[in-house]
C-alpha cells in the first residue's frame, strides 16, 4: 500500500513539473523599444496594427518625472518627446521590421523637430532604447536606410539611451482607435494605417 501511494505521489509530482515547465516554454517573451516621431495618437495608432506587438502605450521621454504632463510638455521646454513604448514579440515581428515600420510608416524621419502640422522639440524623431545590442541595432537600420536612399533628405532622427518613459493622461491613450472621426486623426493618422496596410500587408492586423 505504501509503494503504492509512493508512485501515485510521484506520479503527482512529476505532472506538476511537467506543467511548471510547460507553462514556462508557453510564456511569451517580449522585448520593448520607446519610438518618438510626432503627435503620439498617430505612432500608437500604427503600432497597434501592427502585428505581433502586444502593447503600445502614448507616453513622454527624455525629460523628467515631475514635468511628465501634457500641459508642461506641449510648452516645448520640458526635453520630453511625446513617445510610444511599444511591447513586441520577437518572434512574430523582429526588431528590424519594427523599425522599419517606424521609419517609414509611423513618421517622417527627416522633418527636425516637427511631424506634419506639428511643431516642437516634443514632436521631435528620437528613439529610445533600452539595451547596448537594441542601441547598435538602431544605428545599423539609420545606416542601412542611408544607403538605401530611401529619402532625398537626411534622417535627423536622434537615439539615446532611455532614462525613464511616463505613460501619458488616460484621455491621449487609444485616441485615434477611440475618435476615428475627428478631422485631425482622418487627416493625419489614417493614412499612417492605411500605408501600414499597402506597405507591409502581413504585419498589418485589424
Amino acid at each position: 500500500m505504501r509503494n503504492l501511494l509512493k508512485i501515485a505521489l510521484l506520479g503527482v509530482a512529476a505532472l506538476g513539473i511537467c506543467s511548471i515547465a510547460r507553462a514556462h516554454v508557453d510564456t511569451p517573451q517580449t522585448d520593448t523599444i520607446v519610438v518618438a516621431g510626432g503627435c503620439f495618437w498617430g505612432v500608437q495608432s500604427v503600432f497597434e496594427h501592427t502585428r505581433g506587438v502586444t502593447g503600445a502605450v502614448s507616453g513622454y521621454a527624455g525629460g523628467k518625472a515631475t514635468t511628465a504632463q501634457y500641459e508642461m510638455v506641449s510648452s516645448g521646454n520640458t526635453g520630453h518627446a511625446e513617445s510610444v513604448q511599444v511591447t513586441y514579440d520577437p518572434q512574430q515581428i523582429s526588431l528590424s521590421q519594427l523599425l522599419d515600420i517606424y521609419f517609414t510608416v509611423a513618421h517622417n524621419p527627416t522633418q527636425l523637430n516637427r511631424q506634419g502640422p506639428d511643431s516642437g522639440t516634443q514632436y521631435r524623431s528620437e528613439i529610445f532604447t533600452t539595451s547596448n545590442d537594441q542601441q547598435k541595432a538602431v544605428e545599423a537600420k539609420i545606416d542601412e536606410i542611408h544607403d538605401k536612399h530611401l529619402f532625398s533628405d537626411p534622417i535627423v532622427t536622434k537615439v539615446e539611451r532611455l532614462r525613464g518613459f511616463y505613460p501619458a493622461e488616460n484621455y491621449h491613450q487609444h485616441y485615434a482607435e477611440l475618435h476615428p472621426m475627428n478631422p485631425y486623426i482622418l487627416m493625419n493618422d489614417a493614412p499612417k494605417v492605411g500605408k501600414l496596410k499597402s506597405t507591409y500587408p502581413m504585419l498589418y492586423r485589424e
